[in-house]
């Protein structure tokens, strides 16, 4: 592996070098059913403090709730942008595990740099900080050996890495300009939100909030992503964040309607919708699955929303429950029983046990330090 590194440095990156280390590695894992938790499984919080980022490491308790062990620095800034409240990075997907190779991934949006961190149960030892390739970064995916970094400003970019160990690689040819208008205002709500990859790894998906109202996919291919994506128009809709169902389909966030969507793939990679569903709350604008549903998080409410997805990719709302100030991120665990919600307005993490009909229960609160604002969070 170091070998094929000097040599992919050597010859500039080149197609050829590269395209058998970016092979796909097969469909992303499905959530696991439902089985009794794991005590101890950590989970990471992300602060996005703007005189050093970092994360914070927490072990979970068979109950679900959080003890924290250490903090970790990422080596970079966090950053704010104009507008925000509650949600510096005003993204989803800021902190990203790698359970393959057991690789966090933590965005620096200050300073334009992601972290590599290995993860050994709940430590952390910080392995790279290298460039994001653009300008203020603020989401990761990750299939098999590629990573891709979505830069919110200049008028957004993707950039693609390939790992290489517990390092990422740069390719200067996986750089996409999204050409958004760089100077629409309020930032926050004017800036793209997410990057990720379907789960059969085929394509790379982009939301594009109000700046462009918009879907962007794509389609991925040993030699990278093609030069310009496919875009659906969704008009005044503000996607945000977004998930796929058990059929790989894609769920998303409306923050301009609250609401929570569903689309389905064509065979062209544009996007049709299947169902909308109105969250009756504010600020929807972040979204995570545990099996068959959904809860998005809806700021302005401070609250989650239960959405039930059907095989047809139908959605019915089942319900809200309250949360701390400022509801952003959210994480659900490896096993299923427990999510965890960003508070933004005060910094802190709500932790639920998920019963078997989907409800929520309050488990505990937790403050994490330094983290008014912060967003990014990993449950394992």
């Amino acid at each position: 592996m170091g070998k094929t590194f000097k040599a992919a440095r050597t010859a500039g990156v080149g197609v050829a070098a590269v395209a058998s280390l970016a092979a796909f590695a097969g469909p992303a894992s499905a959530r696991p059913a439902h089985h009794s938790s794991r005590s101890g499984a950590p989970v990471f919080v992300q602060t996005d403090r703007t005189t050093g980022n970092t994360v914070v490491a927490y072990s979970r308790a068979a109950d679900g709730s959080l003890e924290q062990r250490r903090v970790y620095a990422t080596g970079g800034l966090g950053g704010k942008q104009d507008g925000a409240v509650v949600d510096n990075l005003a993204s989803q997907g800021s902190l990203t595990y790698d359970k393959a190779h057991r690789l966090l991934y933590s965005v620096n949006a200050g300073s334009n740099t992601i972290t590599v961190f290995s993860v050994q149960g709940d430590q952390l030892v910080r392995r790279q900080v290298i460039a994001s390739g653009g300008t203020f970064p603020v989401s990761v995916t990750v299939h098999g050996n590629l990573v891709y970094v979505l830069n919110a400003l200049d008028g957004g970019s993707v950039q693609g890495f390939l790992r290489v160990g517990e390092k990422l690689l740069k390719v200067p040819s996986w750089h996409r300009a999204l050409g958004l208008d760089p100077n629409a205002t309020p930032q926050f709500t004017h800036t793209p939100a997410q990057v990720g990859f379907t789960p059969d790894g085929s394509r790379l998906v982009v939301t594009t909030k109000g700046v462009g109202n918009s879907i962007d996919v794509f389609p991925v291919s040993t030699l990278g992503i093609s030069a310009k994506p496919v875009v659906t128009p969704t008009p005044g809709a503000v996607p945000f964040g977004f998930t796929f169902d058990a059929a790989g389909r894609l769920v998303v966030t409306e923050a301009g309607s609250n609401s929570v969507a569903t689309y389905a793939f064509g065979r062209d990679a544009r996007l049709a919708k299947v169902s909308e569903v109105a969250t009756g709350q504010a600020a929807t604008c972040w979204v995570v699955r545990d099996g068959d549903n959904f809860y998005a998080a809806n700021a302005g409410s401070g609250s989650l929303t239960r959405v039930h997805g059907g095989a047809d990719g139908s959605l019915q709302v089942l319900g809200n429950t309250s949360t701390g100030a400022g509801t952003v991120d959210a994480a659900v665990s490896s096993d299923g029983e427990f999510l965890y919600a960003q508070t933004g307005a005060v910094g802190g993490v709500d932790e639920f046990r998920v019963n078997a009909d989907g409800s929520l229960t309050k488990v505990a609160s937790t403050a994490v330090p330094d983290a008014v604002g912060g967003e990014g969070i990993v449950a394992l």
